[in-house]
């Protein structure tokens, strides 16, 4: 992936997921968050966050998903179309809804390892864990269904330069979601989510 494309990813986390995630998390929801890109212009279709305080399933990606198929089916474009932005690795939950919804990719921000050491937030590593018998949360991220891809990685493989214009973004995005996780941290036993 190019920088064009990265640098759209970046812009679509500030003015779009970002936003909306800040309104969740000010609810008592979880600070996982995602959108929908086409792939031909990198315009975004539709943005999502997590809702979970009004259903548990309602996950950042699934929300966006959610957000997606309520789009008239006339102006919704095909999966196979998009790319699949997530804040976080998707959990077991996400990555089957992106599979059976015809997703041939996802890219993600924030690593299952970052989920739980950063963020608090165990439950996806356990649960690939306990239900699957996936250990560090090693399931294959190349199958016949999707690629997935780590913007970090990306972001890391650009030229110095590039690196150098996009990099003081990434920075600023994490340091966002980092506020985000100390107040969702706050006041989380406040809320009725069944995993916190």
């Amino acid at each position: 992936m190019n920088k064009n494309f990265l640098n759209s990813v970046l812009n679509i986390f500030q003015n779009n997921i970002i936003p909306l995630t800040t309104k969740k998390v000010s609810l008592g929801n979880k600070i996982f968050g995602a959108a929908i890109i086409k792939k031909n212009d990198l315009s975004l279709v539709i943005s999502g966050s997590n809702n979970e305080i009004e259903n548990p399933l309602w996950h950042g990606e699934i929300s966006t998903i959610k957000n997606f198929y309520e789009i008239n089916e006339n102006k919704r474009p095909f999966t196979k179309d998009c790319f699949f932005i997530s804040s976080h690795e998707p959990c077991s939950l996400c990555l089957s809804a992106i599979t059976w919804c015809g997703f041939d990719n996802f890219f993600y921000l924030f690593p299952h390892n970052s989920t739980i050491n950063d963020f608090n937030i165990p439950h996806d590593l356990k649960i690939l864990k306990e239900v699957f018998n996936i250990d560090n949360g090693e399931y294959a991220r190349k199958n016949y269904y999707w690629k997935s891809y780590n913007l970090n990685d990306l972001i890391i493989k650009l030229s110095e330069i590039e690196k150098k214009e996009l990099m003081p973004i990434l920075e600023n995005i994490k340091n966002t979601y980092k506020k985000l996780s100390d107040n969702y941290q706050l006041f989380k036993k406040n809320n009725k989510i069944p995993l916190k």
